[in-house]
């Protein structure tokens, strides 16, 4: 290899690679754009060598990597396990549920005969929520579950098969696939069509998925067998559900939820336990005797066991003393340091700061502005869930009742928007709750009054409710209490009257 050539410049002779910098930074002056972000002039900017990767290969080295730090974290260190968990509570909580809405209109049939249609629906979708999983699961089960395991590792495969049932007539089931298991065939390197084990057509679309037969970290030795599923099934509707979120064009896979804070939350655990040994053993007090002079050495083969008492009175030999050890711990500065780095890994995983760590000590205001920002973004993650998750699998039951003759949808296979009018849908979830309800009350009637909101959307949003269903039972609750001679308080339910009732009966 030749030698880099000295480069005359002016009265001076340069170093090649001197002189190639100065070359480098001339042209870059010249072309140099207004962004100060993007200099390389600058001492702070100069070694700041940023790559243009597309997202697969971004991604697709480092993410075994990040998935196992990420489950790591998750295990052991309390703001990752709070913070993932307190996701999965307000997201899903104990479970999402499902209202039918047909669009009736389109269908062109009666509200009652909708009635009818949804309720028959409703009801056998709700048994066969309570035994969908593969191994028996609970749809609400299996929604949190594959939620959990999209915040871990990033992604994570729902595959819709089938098994047999001896109480119910239909045989659709879930499979939850842990995304460890997603990987090449044969550990095949990426290709154009082939990216840690989701494979594409030549457009780019996912056409299959390969997955290996047995978790690669299983105590029973990783299998060298793959299965491949297809992503659709022959009629163009799901197989294969793969929950992640597409953060750039062209992406296969997913990152894990806490891949930005990983390193953060790492060094964090590791001081705060350092800070935690230190007190500790400030707590000790521990006392170390000096020995001066030549009986140093002499000294440790007639060691004294001495014990501090209370009211004790210890004599010391000659040329001995007394030296206590003090770390300085508890640190003062502990506090403010680390609730300064929590806040920054809050942010970066979109949870406010008293949400993240379950402490309100600010005004009632502030305390409400941080649950409202939170619920914007849980709110988003839910209707993300619903429309990834939770309704291909109501749809893929409805495919199945029709085609057993459960249900009557004329024109449901052959027309694409008659099948579509028949799954219109609502899911709900566990409601956000309030921190002062006569207010968050008083506000909702006003929304209702003015038309803003509807009785079933305040009926959500207060308790998670059905207000149909309450208003029902509010009808049944109140022609018993009539008939029964009970009568309400005056004022207490002013303007609510039952067909054939008057203002006398209602005092």
């Amino acid at each position: 290899m030749a030698k880099p050539v000295p480069t005359q410049f002016g009265n001076f002779l340069l170093p090649a690679n001197v002189a190639r910098e100065l070359a480098e930074e001339r042209i870059n002056s010249a072309l140099a754009g207004g962004y100060e972000g993007a200099s390389r002039r600058k001492n702070s900017m100069r070694a700041w060598r940023a790559r243009q990767l597309d997202a697969d290969t971004a991604l697709g080295y480092d993410l075994p990597t990040l998935q196992d730090r990420s489950s790591d974290l998750i295990r052991n260190n309390p703001i990752a396990a709070g913070a993932i968990s307190t996701k999965v509570t307000s997201v899903i909580g104990y479970g999402l549920w499902h209202k039918c809405s047909i669009n009736r209109e389109y269908l062109n049939i009666s509200e009652d005969q909708a009635e009818a249609w949804e309720s028959r629906v409703e009801f056998e979708f709700q048994a066969l929520c309570k035994d969908i999983g593969y191994d028996g699961e609970t749809l609400a089960e299996l929604t949190g579950t594959a939620y959990r395991s999209h915040l871990e590792k990033g992604d994570v495969l729902g595959l819709l098969t089938n098994r047999e049932r001896k109480n119910l007539p239909y045989q659709l089931a879930v499979q939850l696939i842990e995304s460890d298991r997603l990987c090449n065939k044969d550990h095949k390197q990426n290709t154009e069509t082939l990216r840690n084990g989701v494979v594409k057509d030549a457009n780019g679309r996912t056409i299959q998925y390969q997955v290996l037969k047995s978790h690669p970290g299983s105590s029973r030795g990783a299998s060298a067998q793959w299965i491949e599923y297809d992503a659709f099934d022959e009629n163009g509707n799901p197989h294969v559900l793969h929950l992640f979120k597409r953060l750039r064009p062209g992406q296969s896979r997913g990152v894990p939820d806490l891949a930005p804070v990983i390193e953060t939350l790492k060094q964090l655990s590791n001081y705060t336990e350092a800070e935690l040994q230190a007190a500790v053993l400030a707590g000790l007090f521990t006392v170390f005797i000096k020995t001066e002079g030549d009986d140093a050495v002499a000294q440790t083969a007639n060691d004294v066991d001495l014990k501090m008492g209370t009211g004790s009175i210890l004599s010391l030999d000659v040329n001995e003393s007394i030296e206590t050890a003090s770390p300085g711990r508890p640190n003062a500065g502990f506090e403010n340091f680390w609730v300064a780095v929590v806040r920054e890994i809050g942010i970066a995983i979109e949870l406010p700061y008293e949400i993240l760590i379950k402490h309100f000590s600010s005004s009632y205001s502030a305390s409400r502005a941080a649950i409202l920002e939170a619920w914007r973004y849980f709110t988003k993650e839910r209707k993300w869930m619903v429309s990834r998750f939770c309704q291909p699998i109501f749809e893929s039951f409805v495919d199945e009742g029709v085609a057993l003759g459960r249900f009557a949808a004329p024109g449901y296979f052959t027309d694409p928007f008659i099948r579509q009018a028949y799954l219109q849908s609502r899911w709900h979830g566990p409601p956000r709750g309030h921190i002062d309800e006569l207010k968050e009350s008083k506000a909702a009637e006003i929304y209702e009054r003015m038309g803003v909101k509807p009785l079933d959307e305040i009926t959500m949003e207060v308790t998670g409710g059905d207000w149909e269903r309450n208003h029902t039972q509010q009808v049944r609750e109140r022609r018993l209490r009539i008939k029964d001679g009970l009568h309400q308080e005056a004022g207490s339910d002013a303007g609510f009257l039952l067909p054939g009732e008057d203002d006398e009966n209602s005092n």
